[in-house]
């Protein structure tokens, strides 16, 4: 994990001159811009060492603590990386600040070992390490952490954790801080990020961001060899497509799931309902687990106990559900509409 800017007047005698002079200005120029053109495009750029700077208009980062790391950097937003020998290192392309951009990319991504392919950034004041993690190898970087929540967009329902770094490398040094994390249940090599969308979810659990400083698709290695080839661009807009809750907003309300007490056989779920007072939620609980008992709801569910339906029953737009875990702690998905 990454711790650590006039033309020239013709003159001459008869139309038929004018027309010729005319028309070899007119090649000149053509010629002019195409080699104007090709001179801003930087040639491919081989990193070994940790630098950090700009290469065809995007900000790159290069960093590694040790082993073997050879980034190459490309066209526009693309990079080709190999690693091998490392304990941990992490590299991208990307932009400077960061921001809620819509992120576009495509690639290959092998890990041999712990390996992510994620969007990441740092802020500052709060200093905070985050991840959209995208994909990754025999590693999920959520384990022994506590689910905060959730967020559903761009095809898929990602997990949010909160981990702690105490006295660890960061871009202003060696240093106390907290990272954020979006960890996609389905795994993907390329797609759209709606970044706007992870911010807003963190907000919504208390996860607070600061000021930006810089934002990669990055590859990262830890004690493993990896190779990966991304290309990563801006989308369209950058405003969220879908709703930054736990849940699909549906008729103008948004359900977000929050954690609560676990035990060994059996956890607890918070449900906050916003957007609406008369609403129904949706929650679909993946098997082996099933839905044991709710409050502050009028709630009714499937025999299989892994399809509830939910209302308000005077106590509040928040209620909570109790689910037996049977082997498994994924949580449920949850779906809002009012009325």
């Amino acid at each position: 994990m990454h711790r650590s800017q006039a033309r020239p007047r013709l003159s001459g005698r008869g139309r038929l001159r004018l027309l010729i002079s005319a028309a070899c200005a007119a090649v000149l120029a053509a010629v002019s811009l195409t080699v104007a053109g090709v001179a801003h495009a930087e040639a491919d750029r081989t990193i070994t060492s940790n630098l950090t700077g700009y290469h065809n208009g995007y900000f790159f980062s290069y960093w590694k603590d040790s082993g073997n790391v050879s980034m190459t950097l490309g066209s526009g937003g693309s990079y080709r990386v190999q690693m091998s020998g490392i304990n941990n290192s992490v590299v991208g392309k990307g932009w400077k600040p960061g921001s809620s951009h819509t992120v576009n990319y495509s690639g290959s991504f092998n890990p041999n070992g712990n390996g992510y392919l994620a969007l990441y950034g740092w802020t500052t004041n709060p200093l905070i390490e985050y991840y959209i993690v995208e994909d990754f190898g025999s590693y999920n970087p959520s384990t022994g952490t506590t689910r905060l929540g959730s967020v559903t967009t761009d095809g898929s329902t990602y997990d949010i954790y909160r981990t702690q770094r105490v006295n660890q490398p960061s871009i202003i040094g060696n240093a106390t801080f907290y990272q954020y994390w979006s960890v996609r249940q389905q795994h993907r090599t390329s797609g759209t990020i709606t970044t706007a969308n992870h911010f807003n979810a963190w907000s919504r659990l208390g996860l607070t961001l600061g000021t930006h400083d810089y934002q990669i698709l990055a590859t990262e290695g830890y004690q493993s060899n990896a190779t990966s080839t991304m290309n990563v661009s801006e989308g369209s807009g950058g405003t969220p497509t879908t709703s930054p809750t736990a849940g699909n907003p549906g008729g103008g309300c948004t359900a977000a799931l929050s954690a609560g007490e676990s035990w060994s056989d059996r956890y607890n779920l918070n449900v906050a309902v916003t957007g609406s007072s008369a609403w129904t939620v949706t929650m679909n609980v993946p098997a082996p687990e099933k839905i044991s008992s709710t409050w502050n709801t009028t709630a009714t569910w499937d025999s299989s106990g892994q399809v509830m339906t939910a209302k308000p029953n005077g106590n509040g737009n928040t209620f909570g559900v109790t689910i037996m875990k049977n082997g498994s702690t994924t949580w449920p998905t949850v779906s809002c509409s009012a009325g």
